[in-house]
């Protein structure tokens, strides 16, 4: 790369081998299931009678050459940053005063997340919307996730993935630019207008950009509304119950890959675990939520990379100092779906809030579960920002 930061961006289609394909179908049709532990209930984990159902439909119906098909729809490049590959989507708008917004995806996610919005955000025009609410849109995969594996290095906290994700806008040619993003997305997004406050026009998250304390004296606790109250219970509950992927995957995440990346029903169980406990309401089955197709491009996007234990990394890779960051003064959204358990105060310590938006129904995949509700967000927030 000589002195530059980021290498010649280059044009990508994805093109997975038949082979790779048949070896899934054969590792799918050899799976040794576990016995059901009493109750086959998702108190214990994802339950087997349902999951070897999914796995069953993952080898008999799922296309993935259709799935390959959608995402090669959309343009596609590989670059390298700071040492590290970087696949992303860019769609340029056809209206010529879109604004330029990065999306950034989360974990269990990807950028097949993002899939249903990109029509909408970069045509308007045919989604309801007016032609001054263009996006052009890039979509890149965090690193260690999909095609932006393996991880290369060390390091790679979030500050650093806001600065390369300012790099690379800035290499794309684009001077102004939104972010938004929700999870992992929700903590990168808020460091790329760390890493460029001069280009980033505003910062839009679903979920918030930081949680509230862990641990919260009965004082402080009686001066929250009884929607955050319910929000700091709802938080207690998660420390308890579901805490566990968060202490391996930031402990032992090589330990971890290997059944991810040599078990496709072990990352599918890994991912879908997630995806029963986030979507909204809980109660529910993912695939009444999310289609089974959508569900398993997503899981598919681990799978072929080979990437659940670098994906894993990132969380390994974190500092464990909770202290409040920079704030970089630029204007910050928050869509708070009835999932989320983000706080406004406590948001506010970092961030520059312009607008919170609480919505009583969505879950934690905000583009996947509300498509049409997380697009007019976003268009709202950005309609007084574009200059």
């Amino acid at each position: 790369m000589g002195d530059r930061v980021v290498d010649m961006i280059k044009p990508f289609s994805i093109d997975i081998p038949q082979s790779t394909l048949d070896e899934l179908a054969a590792k799918l049709a050899s799976t040794r299931l576990p016995a059901p532990l009493p109750g086959d209930d998702w108190n214990t984990g994802v339950p087997v009678a349902w999951l070897s159902s999914l796995v069953e439909y993952w080898r008999t119906t799922y296309d993935w050459r259709a799935a390959e098909k959608e995402l090669n729809s959309y343009p596609q490049f590989t670059t390298e940053i700071e040492g590290q590959r970087i696949h992303f989507i860019h769609v340029r708008s056809a209206e010529p005063d879109a604004l330029p917004l990065m999306l950034t995806h989360g974990w269990p996610g990807s950028i097949v997340e993002f899939l249903d919005l990109i029509g909408p955000l970069t045509d308007p025009v045919a989604f309801g919307g007016q032609a001054s609410d263009a996006f052009h849109v890039v979509i890149p995969a965090l690193p260690g996730f999909g095609f932006s594996g393996p991880t290369a290095d060390d390091d790679w906290t979030f500050p650093r993935i806001g600065r390369v994700w300012a790099a690379l806008m800035n290499e794309l040619g684009y001077e102004r630019y939104g972010v938004q993003g929700g999870d992992l997305g929700g903590s990168v997004s808020p460091e790329v207008g760390r890493a460029a406050p001069e280009h980033v026009v505003g910062v839009h998250t679903n979920g918030g950009t930081n949680l509230p304390p862990l641990q919260m004296s009965d004082e402080e606790l009686q001066t929250l509304t009884p929607l955050e109250q319910d929000k700091m219970a709802r938080i207690a509950q998660f420390m308890q119950d579901e805490f566990g992927y968060i202490s391996i995957q930031s402990t032992r995440p090589q330990t971890l890959g290997y059944g991810l990346v040599d078990s496709p029903v072990a990352q599918l169980a890994w991912i879908m675990d997630k995806f029963k406990a986030w979507t909204y309401p809980a109660e529910t089955l993912p695939e009444a939520i999310i289609s089974k197709d959508r569900l398993l491009t997503n899981v598919m996007m681990y799978w072929l990379t080979g990437t659940g234990g670098s994906a894993a990394y990132i969380g390994y890779a974190q500092p464990r100092d909770w202290s409040p960051r920079p704030n970089s003064g630029v204007p910050t959204a928050v869509l708070a779906m009835a999932h989320d358990v983000a706080i406004r105060k406590y948001c506010e310590t970092s961030n520059t809030i312009t607008r919170w938006t609480e919505v009583d129904h969505g879950g934690h995949f905000a583009a996947l579960e509300e498509p049409e509700l997380l697009v007019t967000d976003v268009r709202e927030f950005f309609h007084d920002l574009r200059g």
